[in-house]
Parts: structure tokens; C-alpha cells; sequence
């Protein structure tokens, strides 16, 4: 499934580093427009394609140290809902996610939950854990959940960027899209801020949570 439209950021106020879980976030921010958030702006629009929106923090950083997941607020500045907390931004990360989507490892997901009680567990505390941290920054009506959570598979950038904004251990069907995919940032960054971006170069990362220093069904961005 391809991904949803999103928003970035930049210089941090704090987070997480080398793989500990945290956001880098920007003093001053204006989180409804992803406005004021220093150099990384530009280098996220670039990922992107677009103006980013409604950026909280800097979820996790690539190899190559740019971001590749951002944390987005629950509602746009219009009070549009956006339920995607993580939004995956990097576009070499987003081809080779799409590519394990094209071989039909989702569906090979969703039908284990049905057979196997302790993943489909893991699964739902998955779910609970994304519901939580989104929670944090504003309750959505009907509480949705995000990636097809905790039913069913139905967006891998979804569960990629929860991977890799918490770790480890929190969601499993992440986890295991990372195990299946190399480092996408080994050849160097995605873009140049003052250069082309590299979205079309095949690839797969491996980085660390955001830190100090310079998150796709995502829906509406």
C-alpha cells in the first residue's frame, strides 16, 4: 500500500540518542504547520516532495544522519485528524518498504494472526503502545489506529516507522519488515538540501532514534 501524505523537523531540543527512543524537538515550533523547525525543514520537504506538515520532533534518524521518521501531532492545523503518529519520510526507505508490500508479505501477516494467539498479542499491545503515545499529544475520536492495527497488516511504512521510533521489542510485524530489509542509508543521504534527491535509488536503514543534534498509511499531510 503506498503511503499517506505528511510533515519533518529539525535541531533538537532533547530525545533520544543512538537507538534510545526520544524526539528531537524544536524550541518555538509551530506544530500545527511544521513552521520554525531550522535546517531539517528543508531536508524533510526535499524527502517528501512537499511542504511538511504538523511535525512534532524527529522520531529517528537514518545511518546516514538524516531523519527518516518524523512524529506528527493527531490533528493538522485545520483540526483535520492525521492519525499516523510516526510518518516514515525517507524515499529510499519507502520504495524498498513498498517492494516487500508488492510481494504480498502483508497478507502472509494478517493470516498468522489468526494462528498463532502470542503474536496476535504482541500485535495488540503494539496497538495499545501507539495509541498511547498519540494519545499524549491529543485524543482522536473513535480512536483509530494506524497500519491496520490490531487486526490486520495493512500498511508496512506504518509499522517500520513505530519500529523504528521505539525500538526494538514494540512492534513485531516492524521488526520483522526491518529484519527483511538492508541498510538504506549506506550509500549516503536520500537528499542534498542544496542538491537532487536520490528517491528513485533502490536501498533499505538500520539508524538510531533520534537525538541531539542538527515515523505510511498516514492519511491526510
Amino acid at each position: 500500500m503506498s503511503r499517506p501524505p505528511l510533515p519533518p523537523t529539525a535541531p533538537s531540543t532533547g530525545g533520544g540518542v543512538d537507538g534510545r527512543p526520544g524526539v528531537d524537538r524544536v524550541a518555538g515550533t509551530d506544530q500545527g504547520h511544521g513552521l520554525g523547525l531550522g535546517p531539517e525543514t528543508e531536508v524533510v520537504r526535499r524527502q517528501l516532495g512537499r511542504e511538511p506538515r504538523a511535525v512534532l520532533g524527529v522520531a529517528h534518524r537514518c545511518s546516514c544522519g538524516l531523519p527518516d521518521v518524523v512524529e506528527t501531532a493527531p490533528r493538522l492545523a485545520d483540526g483535520t485528524p492525521f492519525p499516523t503518529l510516526f510518518y516514515l519520510t525517507c524515499p529510499r526507505a519507502a520504495a524498498a518498504i513498498s517492494r516487500l508490500e508488492g510481494a504480498g508479505v502483508m497478507r502472509e501477516m494478517t493470516a498468522r494472526l489468526s494462528t498463532d494467539p502470542e503474536l496476535a498479542r504482541a500485535y495488540m499491545e503494539a496497538h495499545r503502545d501507539y495509541l498511547a503515545r498519540r494519545d499524549a499529544h491529543g485524543v482522536l475520536t473513535g480512536h483509530p489506529s494506524a497500519g491496520g492495527m490490531p487486526d490486520r497488516v495493512k500498511c508496512l511504512h506504518v509499522l517500520v516507522a513505530h519500529s523504528l521510533a521505539t525500538g526494538p521489542g514494540t512492534n513485531p510485524f516492524g521488526d520483522e519488515a526491518l529484519a527483511a530489509l538492508g541498510d538504506w542509508g549506506a550509500r549516503g543521504p536520500c537528499v542534498e538540501v542544496g542538491g537532487a534527491s536520490c528517491a528513485e535509488e533502490p536501498g533499505t536503514s538500520r539508524g538510531r532514534a533520534a537525538g541531539a543534534g542538527l515515523g505510511r498509511e498516514e492519511t491526510a499531510g
